[in-house]
C-alpha cells in the first residue's frame, strides 16, 4: 500500500497539469515575438527591394546630375564637368556606386548631398521636424473631425445629416489633395488675406527672428488642406461601424430600457467603434505621408515633401535613397503600430489562442 501511494503521488507531481492562463501567456508572447520578427524581416526585404528600385529608376532617368548640378551656366567646360563627375563618382559604374552607397548606409553613412552641400542624414533631420509637425496636427484634426462625423451619420442614418456628410466624405476622396490647396490660397490668403499663401515663415526674416505665431500661421493652410482630405475614409469606416453596431440585439435590448440615444453612444458606440477607428489613423499614414508631398509643393512649405521633389528633379541620388529609406521606415513603423495595438486591444485576433 505504501509503494502504491508513492506511485500515485509521484504521478500527480509528473502529470501536474499547466493553468489555462499560463498556456495563455507563453502564447501570446510566442506570438509577439514571431510577430515582431517577421515584420523586422519584411522591413529590411521592402528597404533592399526600394533601395534597389529607386536606384534603377534614377539611372534609366534623362535627367543629368552634372547638368542638374552646374545649373544653366554655359562656363562650365568638359574637364570641370568630368571634375564633377569625379567628385561625387558619377564616372563609376552603377553596380559600384550602388553598393559604395550600401554598405556606407549600413554603417550610417547616408552620403553628401548634391543640392545643399551637406550630409543627408542632417538635411533629413531638419526636413524632417518641419514635416512631422505638420502631418501631426493634420493626423489628429482629420481622425477627430473624422470619428466624429462618423458618429453622426451613423446615428442619423438615411436623414439629411447622413447624406450630407456622405456627400462630403465622397467629394473628398474625388479631389486631388494639391487642387484643394490651390483652392485654400485663392480663397483665404489671396482673397480673404487671413493666411499667408506660401512659405513656413515670412520673407526676408532670420530664421532666429521668426516668433511662435508666424510659424503657426504660415502652417494652417497646409494641415487644413491635409486634414480635410484625411477626414473621408475615417468618417466612411466610422459610419459604417456604428450603423453595425446600432442594428445589433444589445442596442434593442437598450433600447427596451430606455436609454436615450445620447446614452447609447456614449456607453455603447464609442467604446465599439474606437478601436477600429484608431487602427485605421494610424494605417494612413502613408496616405498622409503621400499627401504631404503635394502639400508642400503647392505652400512651397520647407519640408521632406518639397526636398524629395527637388531631389528627383535635380538628380541628388544621395538625397533621394536617404529620404526613400526614412519615410519607408516612418510609414512602416505607423502600420506595424497599428497591427500591435490592434491585437493588444481585441485579444480576438491574436495568433496562436483563438485561432
Amino acid at each position: 500500500m505504501g509503494e502504491v501511494d508513492k506511485t500515485a503521488q509521484r504521478k500527480r507531481i509528473i502529470f501536474k497539469p499547466v493553468p489555462v492562463e499560463q498556456t495563455e501567456y507563453n502564447m501570446e508572447k510566442t506570438s509577439a515575438g514571431k510577430l515582431i520578427f517577421h515584420k523586422l524581416i519584411r522591413l529590411l526585404t521592402l528597404l533592399m527591394a526600394l533601395c534597389v528600385i529607386t536606384f534603377i529608376l534614377m539611372e534609366l532617368s534623362p535627367i543629368d546630375p552634372v547638368t542638374a548640378y552646374v545649373g544653366a551656366s554655359t562656363n562650365v567646360g568638359a574637364e570641370q564637368r568630368d571634375l564633377i563627375a569625379e567628385h561625387w563618382g558619377l564616372n563609376r559604374p552603377p553596380g559600384e556606386r550602388f553598393m559604395a552607397w550600401l554598405i556606407s548606409a549600413i554603417q550610417g553613412d547616408l552620403g553628401i548631398s548634391m543640392i545643399y552641400r551637406r550630409p543627408v542624414l542632417e538635411v533629413i533631420g531638419q526636413k524632417f521636424i518641419s514635416t512631422v509637425a505638420l502631418m501631426s496636427i493634420a493626423w489628429v484634426l482629420s481622425g477627430i473631425l473624422g470619428f466624429i462625423l462618423g458618429i453622426i451619420a451613423g446615428v442619423k442614418e438615411g436623414k439629411l445629416a447622413d447624406k450630407l456628410i456622405g456627400s462630403y466624405c465622397h467629394i473628398l476622396i474625388a479631389t486631388p489633395t494639391f487642387w484643394l490647396g490651390m483652392l485654400f490660397v485663392m480663397i483665404f490668403a489671396v482673397k480673404l488675406n487671413w493666411f499667408p499663401a506660401a512659405m513656413s515663415a515670412p520673407i526676408g526674416v532670420l530664421t532666429q527672428d521668426v516668433s511662435f505665431l508666424d510659424k503657426v500661421s504660415h502652417m494652417i493652410l497646409p494641415a487644413l488642406t491635409l486634414s480635410v482630405t484625411g477626414i473621408a475614409n475615417i468618417c466612411l469606416h466610422t459610419r459604417e461601424k456604428t450603423i453595425e453596431v446600432l442594428r445589433s440585439d444589445y442596442i434593442l435590448f437598450a433600447r427596451a430600457r430606455g436609454e436615450s440615444t445620447r446614452d447609447i453612444v456614449f456607453r455603447h458606440i464609442l467604446r465599439n467603434v474606437a478601436i477600429p477607428a484608431v487602427t485605421l489613423q494610424f494605417l494612413s499614414f502613408s496616405e498622409l505621408f503621400g499627401g504631404t508631398i503635394f502639400v508642400e509643393q503647392v505652400f512651397s512649405y520647407p519640408g521632406l515633401g518639397q526636398a524629395v521633389v527637388q531631389s528627383g528633379l535635380r538628380g541628388d541620388l544621395p538625397l533621394l535613397m536617404g529620404i526613400t529609406l526614412i519615410s519607408l521606415i516612418f510609414v512602416y513603423t505607423g502600420n506595424l503600430t497599428a497591427d500591435i495595438l490592434y491585437r493588444i486591444i481585441d485579444p480576438r485576433i491574436r495568433e496562436g489562442i483563438h485561432t
